[in-house]
């Protein structure tokens, strides 16, 4: 079955903003009890991500881990949410932080992409929709106050 594939499209430009959505569906996606994975681009997006995904609100609680050789993919006790920036973790929902589609996104239910209106990012979020389109997938473009 092919994913779901979703833009979140934000408005502004701050990428903090960006990334707190992000956030945001995650927990909503922890608290659906499905598994996560996240795709960066390098090691020190990773690094920042993990520290965001602690403190983005004052309630939040996501129990996360940054990939790593000490990751458990597969079953229990592997950890709800997996963030990496290089071989992507079976999960329910792969959420994209990085500038190309993930090679392995059809092995997913579901693909989360978010956009926001920086003039590089935007045009990454461009590239990605024309590369799922061409793939066959129909993504589906949900516009975002944050």
């Amino acid at each position: 079955m092919a994913p779901r594939i979703d833009f979140y499209v934000l408005e502004g430009a701050d990428d903090r903003a960006r990334l707190v959505y992000a956030c945001r569906l995650i927990e909503k996606a922890y608290l659906q009890q499905l598994t996560v994975c996240v795709q960066l681009d390098s090691p020190a997006e990773v690094e920042a991500f993990d520290a965001l995904l602690w403190t983005f609100a004052d309630r939040a609680f996501v129990p996360h881990e940054a990939a790593g050789p000490e990751v458990r993919p597969g079953p229990p006790p592997a950890p709800p949410v997996v963030i990496g920036c290089g071989q992507p973790v079976a999960a329910d929902l792969l959420v994209n932080l990085a500038a190309e589609p993930p090679e392995q996104y059809a092995g997913y239910a579901r693909v989360a992409e978010f956009v926001d209106a920086e003039p590089g990012r935007r045009e990454a979020g461009r590239r990605r929709f024309a590369h799922y389109r061409a793939a066959g997938h129909l993504p589906e473009t949900h516009r975002v106050n944050a």
